[in-house]
């Protein structure tokens, strides 16, 4: 029985040893990786806004962004989809009017502050995508206002883990609700008084409708354009933005609730991740926009940067406003990649990379994304990215090498130090001292 016991406790001191370097290393690229989804952008001098279209006519629909970030298809997809319609008055709003970064560091003003919204219009639908952080003091300021638009009757929809946004301003009390499938658990615990609905792309509970994970908003969205305009009006919407899946009753996308290996490869273990530029044209559309920095961001695998042809600001399809991080000659020498969403149209900059044009009409804009980061990084990764996006892939066919080979290598090379230094150590503690040594 000593035996055993010493050899497992060497055992032990191996493997301890073994993962000493590569869990530091894993800190250390992991929080970068993992905090370039909401970093903030550099200071701006805010561009005038732009006159505000309004048709008091038309209901007014509100995509509600916070002060410290979105998550960028939450945020955008409910956004074209319903401006897609031209039924709504369709605004992002916030607190205040300064720059908000949502996922991969696109950095959008918002267009009007809650205060404007109020001397305009009372919003008939109120979306909220997924927000960074519900202890931050700003977000009292949104559950607030989220409450006040609920006593007063606006129809509420969550996106993804917007829904823990809801919960914690006491909307979804007693209430069947959905969010993403990573999410649930911790929700669960942090809010029981809500009834957390698995496997469910979206629940309807009258005037508050939960989304599952970040794509299954696409779901919800064209759920309610149906209940507020008929189903022609929803079929219409999925087929300006190539949702193929409206309808169809396409399963929610479910998974364990800890990152996929690829994902943890990539978060920590890539030695140099390539920097990859995306390009912001005047006239994108938006889900086109979020698509390249949704899929890029969730891989783990690259980190990104917006740039302009100018530096300046550009406006999106349905006029939106976004702020780059650089202009594109500035930045094009630091690029490894440079994608350009939508149709739009960038020369090549002396030092930097050709530009990819990675959407082409004729397919919704995420499958384009996946199957070009299964092809530009690999299939594992890309498999993860979709899981997490829930993106069906049924239809994808996605070739690329099979396994982010690069951050098993490293993670492999970081375990031998230790290991051979721990082994050492015990084969030396183990040897006899010759009597004549002592």
């Amino acid at each position: 029985m000593n035996i055993v016991l010493r050899r497992a406790a060497r055992a032990l001191v191996v493997l301890v040893a073994a993962l000493l370097l590569p869990a530091g290393f894993a800190a250390v690229s992991a929080t970068a990786a993992f905090g370039a989804h909401y970093a903030p952008g550099p200071e701006w001098v805010l561009p005038a806004a732009a006159p505000v279209r309004h048709d008091p006519a038309k209901p007014t629909a509100v995509v509600v962004v916070g002060s410290l970030g979105a998550e960028v298809s939450d945020t955008l997809a409910p956004y074209e989809i319903l401006s897609s319609t031209g039924r709504f008055n369709v605004y992002t709003v916030a607190p205040q009017r300064t720059p908000v970064p949502l996922t991969g560091g696109l950095d959008l003003v918002p267009d009007l502050t809650f205060d404007q919204l109020a001397d305009l219009a009372a919003p008939s639908l109120v979306v909220v995508p997924a927000l960074p952080r519900l202890d931050a003091p700003t977000t009292d300021t949104v559950t607030g206002w989220l409450r006040a638009q609920a006593d007063r009757g606006a129809q509420l929809m969550s996106i993804c883990n917007g829904a823990g946004v809801l919960a914690s301003a006491g909307l979804l009390d007693d209430r069947p609700a959905a969010a993403h499938w990573m999410r649930l658990r911790g929700l669960a615990a942090d809010h029981p008084q809500v009834r957390w609905v698995p496997g469910q792309r979206f629940v309807d509970d009258g005037n508050v409708v939960t989304t599952a994970g970040i794509l299954s908003g696409v779901d919800g969205t064209l759920h309610v354009v149906e209940r507020l305009l008929g189903p022609a009006a929803a079929r219409d919407a999925a087929a300006a933005i190539g949702w193929r899946h409206h309808g169809a009753g396409t399963p929610a996308v479910t998974g364990i609730p800890v990152p996929d290996p690829a994902a943890i490869l990539n978060a920590g273990f890539h030695p140099d991740p390539p920097t990859v530029g995306v390009a912001l044209i005047d006239g994108v559309g938006e889900i086109e926009l979020a698509s390249v920095f949704d899929t890029q961001a969730w891989s783990l695998a690259t980190r990104l940067h917006a740039v302009s042809l100018d530096g300046g600001p550009v406006r999106s399809r349905h006029g939106l406003t976004f702020l780059p991080r650089a202009d594109l000659a500035s930045a094009a020498p630091e690029l490894d990649r440079l994608l350009v969403p939508g149709d739009g149209a960038v020369g090549a900059v002396e030092g930097g990379p050709e530009p990819e044009y990675v959407h082409d009409g004729s397919e919704f804009a995420f499958d384009a994304t996946v199957t070009d980061l299964a092809r530009s990084t690999d299939t594992a990764t890309a498999r993860w990215v979709a899981t997490v996006l829930e993106l069906p892939t049924d239809e994808l066919a996605l070739d690329g090498p099979a396994w982010p080979w690069l951050p098993t290598l490293v993670l492999v090379g970081l375990t031998l130090p230790g290991a051979g230094l721990a082994v050492a150590f015990l084969r030396r503690r183990a040897t006899p001292v010759p009597a004549d040594a002592r």
